[in-house]
C-alpha cells in the first residue's frame, strides 16, 4: 500500500471506544486510499497486468519451457524402461559417436521439435547448467517412474485382499542370485474383472536354502506392507528349497498361514514328465541321441549346412533343449516331414566329404537310423506324444490362466494318454509305413538274436514264450513311454487332486446345477474347513450353500467359467459375499511361474540396469506408467 494510517503507524490504546476508533479510521483518507490501491492491485494481478508485467510473462515462458523439456526427458526415459534398452553409451556428451540411446534419442527430437531445439542450444551455448540429461538424472526418473507404478500395484493388490506369491530364483549376469517376486491377484478396480500378475521386485539372496528364501520373502511382504494372512496362494518350480515338504519355502509359509495353498508350477512338472518318459528306456535316450547328432552334423560348419540348405527348403533343423523338454516337438519336425530330402544331403555329404569320421558318422545316421523302421515308428510316436503335450504346456503359459482350466487341460491329457495306449501303436504303424514307402524302406523290424538262459535238467522249456519284434517294441518301447508318463503324471500333479476335491463344485456350473444339497452342503463345510485359520473362515459354509442355491438358477447361460462367475456377481453388487469370496480364492491360486521367469535376462543385480530392469518390468506388466 502507498500509505499507512495512524492505526498502522501508532497503534491503538483507548480500548474502550475501540469501536468509535475504528469507524473514524474506516472514513479517513488514508485508509480510503490504502484499500483503493489494494482493490487495483488486486484487479491487476488477475489481469496479469501489474507493472513487473513482461518480467512475470518472461517467468511463466521460462517455467513452461522447462515443464515442456522434463516432459520430453520423461518421454524417453519411458520408453527406454519399457523396452529394457540400455540408455549410456561410451561418452556423455551430445553429438558424439556412441554416446547412447538417451542422447541420441534427445538429439532425433531436437531435429523435429523446437522446444528440444532451444534447449539444446541453450547446453552448446553454455547459457544454462542444469542439462537434466545427465546419468543421475536418468536414475532418478527411472526410480520415479518405477515407485509410481509399484505404488499403483501395490493399491490394486490390497484392494483385491487375497493374493499369491509366484517365486523363482536364478543367477544373473554378474553370478549373483536373484529371488524375482510376481504377485497375483483378481483385479476389481476395472468395469470387468481380470486376473492379473505383476512382477513386482528382485533382490539379491545369499542364502537359498529354504529357511533363507523364506525369510527373504518374509522381509519382502513386509517392506511392501502386503499381510501375509491375505495370501492364497504360492507357486514355485519343482525344486527342492521350494517344494519341500519339511524345509522348503511352501512348508514353512503353510506354517504360518494354512490358507497359502501351494502349487507346483505345472509347465516344470509336463517338463519333467518328459524328462521320465525320454530315460526312462535306452531306446528312446537312443532316438533323442540321433537326433540330434543330426543337427550337429550339419550346424558344424557353414560347407555341411549349405548341403543341407541345398536339399531342404522347408524347415531347417534346430537343436534339442535341455531345460525345455516339450520344445523338442520343434526339433522332431524337420526331421518328420522332410525325411526324404534329409536322406538326400545325408548322402550328398557322405559323397563329398573327404574326412573319414564324417564320411562314417554321415552314413551311419543315413543307413542305420533314418532307414531304420524302428526309427522312423519311434518318431511319428514321439512327435504326436510331444506335439499334445505342448500345446497344454503353451495353454498352461497364458497370464490369466486359473486353475480350474488348468485341471480341465491335464484331465484331457490324461485322456489322450489313455486312448493314445489303446489305439496309438496301429496309427502309428500305418504313418510309420507311409513314411517307409515314400524313402524306399521295408516296413519290418529288425530281429535280433534271442540270447536263451541255459536250462537245468529238471525245467521245462514247453513253457517259454517268445515275442517278436513288433510286439517287443510295442511292449517294451511303446506302452512301457506310456505307462511312465501316466505314472509321472499321477505323482507329480497329485497337489492339483486335491484342489479339484476341495474346489471342483465350483469348477463346472452345469455339474452344480445337478448336484444334491447334501452332497453340495458336504462340499461347502470342506471349502469353509480349507479356508479356516485361527478359529476365522473366509467364507461361511451355510451362506455360501444358500448363496449358490440361488445364485446357480439366476446365472446367465452364457456364464461358462469362473472369471464369468466373478463379473456376474460384481454387477449384482456384492448380494452373494461367500460366492464371491470363493471364486475370488479360486481364481487367485497359481497354475505355473512362466511369469515370474518373463523377465529381462542377463542383468547384473544393483546396477543402473538392474533399475531399469525394474522399471521396465514394472512399465510392461502395466502397459503404462500411470
Amino acid at each position: 500500500m502507498s500509505k499507512i494510517g495512524p492505526l498502522g503507524n501508532e497503534g491503538y490504546r483507548d480500548w474502550h471506544n475501540m469501536g468509535r476508533g475504528l469507524k473514524n479510521h474506516e472514513a479517513s483518507k488514508e485508509h480510503i486510499d490504502c484499500m483503493t490501491s489494494w482493490i487495483e492491485l488486486e484487479t491487476r494481478l488477475s489481469k496479469n497486468k501489474t507493472i513487473d508485467q513482461s518480467v512475470q510473462i518472461e517467468i511463466n515462458k521460462e517455467r513452461e519451457h522447462w515443464r515442456q523439456v522434463l516432459k520430453r526427458i520423461i518421454a524417453v526415459v519411458q520408453r527406454l524402461a519399457k523396452n529394457n534398452l540400455a540408455f549410456r553409451g561410451d561418452c556423455e556428451k551430445l553429438y558424439v559417436e556412441n554416446n547412447g540411446l538417451f542422447l541420441q534419442m534427445i538429439e532425433m527430437i531436437a531435429e523435429f521439435d523446437q522446444i528440444m531445439k532451444e534447449h539444446i542450444r541453450r547446453i552448446q551455448a553454455h547459457e544454462t547448467h542444469y542439462t537434466y540429461l545427465g546419468p543421475k538424472i536418468q536414475n532418478e526418473l527411472i526410480q520415479m517412474l518405477a515407485t509410481e507404478v509399484k505404488s499403483s500395484i501395490l493399491i490394486k493388490v490390497k484392494q483385491a485382499k487375497y493374493f499369491s506369491v509366484i517365486l523363482d530364483c536364478t543367477p544373473d549376469a554378474s553370478h549373483e542370485e536373484q529371488m524375482s517376486l510376481v504377485i497375483r491377484c483378481v483385479d476389481y478396480s476395472t468395469n470387468s474383472v481380470m486376473v492379473e500378475e505383476y512382477w513386482v521386485e528382485f533382490l539379491k539372496v545369499d542364502d537359498t536354502s529354504g529357511l533363507g528364501l523364506f525369510t527373504e520373502l518374509k522381509n519382502m511382504l513386509t517392506n511392501l506392507e502386503l499381510d501375509i494372512d491375505d495370501i492364497r496362494g504360492q507357486g514355485y518350480d519343482n525344486g527342492s528349497n521350494m517344494k519341500g515338504k519339511h524345509k522348503g519355502v511352501q512348508t514353512r509359509l503353510l506354517e504360518i498361514n494354512p490358507r497359502a495353498f501351494y502349487t507346483p508350477c505345472g509347465c516344470h512338472s509336463l517338463n519333467l514328465t518328459l524328462c521320465d518318459m525320454a530315460n526312462c528306456c535306452p531306446k528312446a535316450m537312443s532316438f533323442f541321441g540321433v537326433i540330434q547328432r543330426i543337427y550337429t552334423l550339419f550346424s558344424s560348419s557353414t560347407k555341411r549346412w549349405k548341403i543341407f540348405k541345398d536339399h531342404v527348403k522347408g524347415l531347417t533343423l534346430k537343436p534339442l533343449s535341455q531345460t525345455r523338454w516339450e520344445s523338442h516337438v520343434e526339433s522332431m519336425r524337420p526331421i518328420k516331414e522332410q525325411t526324404v530330402q534329409i536322406i538326400d544331403a545325408l548322402f550328398d555329404l557322405v559323397d563329398t566329404s573327404e574326412d573319414p569320421k564324417t564320411k562314417s558318422e554321415t552314413e551311419s545316421l543315413a543307413t542305420h537310423e533314418l532307414q531304420n523302421f524302428e526309427f522312423l515308428l519311434g518318431m511319428v510316436i514321439w512327435y504326436k506324444l510331444l506335439h499334445a503335450i505342448n500345446t497344454v504346456s503353451k495353454f498352461l503359459q497364458a497370464e490369466n490362466m486359473d486353475i480350474d482350466v488348468a485341471i480341465s487341460l491335464l484331465e484331457g491329457l490324461l485322456l489322450f494318454l489313455d486312448d493314445y495306449r489303446e489305439s496309438g501303436f496301429d496309427k502309428a504303424m500305418v504313418e510309420a509305413k507311409q513314411i517307409a514307402n515314400e524313402i524306399g524302406v521295408e516296413a519290418v523290424f529288425r530281429e535280433k538274436r534271442m540270447i536263451r538262459r541255459k536250462k537245468q535238467f529238471d525245467e521245462d522249456g514247453s513253457d517259454e514264450i517268445t515275442q517278436s519284434a513288433e510286439d517287443s517294441f510295442r511292449v517294451n518301447y511303446f506302452l512301457f513311454i506310456i505307462d511312465r508318463a501316466r505314472s509321472s503324471f499321477q505323482t507329480r500333479f497329485e497337489q492339483f487332486k486335491k484342489y479339484e476335491e476341495t474346489f471342483r463344485f465350483l469348477f463346472n456350473l452345469e455339474r452344480l446345477k445337478c448336484a444334491d444339497d447334501d452332497t453340495l452342503l458336504g462340499s461347502y463345510k470342506n471349502l469353509e474347513k480349507s479356508l479356516t485359520h485361527n478359529g476365522h473362515s473366509d467364507i461361511d459354509g451355510d451362506d455360501l450353500f444358500l448363496e449358490l442355491t440361488i445364485l446357480k438358477y439366476s446365472l446367465p447361460k452364457e456364464t461358462k467359467k469362473a472369471i464369468d462367475v466373478v463379473n456376474y456377481l460384481k454387477r449384482m453388487d456384492e448380494c452373494f459375499p461367500n460366492a464371491c469370496v470363493a471364486y475370488r480364492i479360486l481364481l487367485t491360486i497359481p497354475v505355473i511361474v512362466a511369469s515370474v521367469e518373463r523377465r529381462p535376462p542377463n542383468l547384473k543385480y544393483g546396477t543402473a540396469a538392474g533399475i531399469r530392469c525394474k522399471s521396465k518390468s514394472f512399465m510392461a506388466l502395466m502397459c503404462t506408467p500411470p
